[in-house]
């Protein structure tokens, strides 16, 4: 099982614009669609990776219980499915059905969206402000497959609990762990 870390885009950067496909729906979204009034959270995973696994089920309750706060959410697929045919749309479909998103599972054919994101590893979470200005990136608590300890969203619900009491988020963030994006060709970040 590969480890990669995020890259920790700088704070302030302002959400990259995106749109693509969702393949629950088939509907194209925006981010101006996918955007909450306290906040936006886009989060890059795909089916096969054990780390997404391990927190597919914090990442759902995450969504039940911060979209009613005005958050708004959706996650990210960007791997090559040439080479990772497990992450292939219908699979994704299957995934998103599986866990019962109800967040819009988008599929990033082009790699464009991770790169633009500088997307390095799923999972990856990446949290904007009511003004898409990032807020906080990296890891989603201190839980990986095989470490014993519970996942429970620890340090993006700590984010968004700041949004949501108008405090400022802690600029002391840990990068998340993951297996890398499977990439078509090298991106240039």
């Amino acid at each position: 099982m590969s480890r990669s870390q995020s890259n920790m885009l700088a704070l302030g950067t302002k959400a990259p614009h995106f749109s693509l496909r969702d393949v629950i729906s088939g509907n194209i979204y925006t981010l101006d669609e996918i955007k909450g009034t306290k906040g936006t959270l886009i989060m890059f995973i795909c089916n096969h990776c054990p780390f997404v696994k391990h927190v597919n089920e914090e990442i759902v309750r995450l969504e039940g219980d911060y979209r009613v706060q005005g958050f708004g959410f959706a996650a990210i697929m960007s791997n090559d499915v040439e080479s990772h045919p497990a992450d292939h749309p219908d699979n994704m479909e299957e995934v998103a059905r599986k866990h019962q998103f109800s967040f819009p599972y988008l599929y990033d054919e082009t790699q464009t969206v991770a790169r633009d994101y500088h997307a390095a590893c799923t999972p990856d979470f990446y949290l904007f402000d009511d003004e898409l200005k990032l807020i906080y990136r990296g890891q989603l608590d201190d839980s990986r497959p095989g470490n014993g300890i519970p996942v429970n969203g620890r340090d993006l619900r700590e984010a968004m609990d700041a949004v949501l009491s108008n405090k400022k988020v802690s600029n002391n963030q840990k990068p998340s762990v993951g297996c890398n994006i499977k990439w078509k060709n090298k991106p240039n970040l």
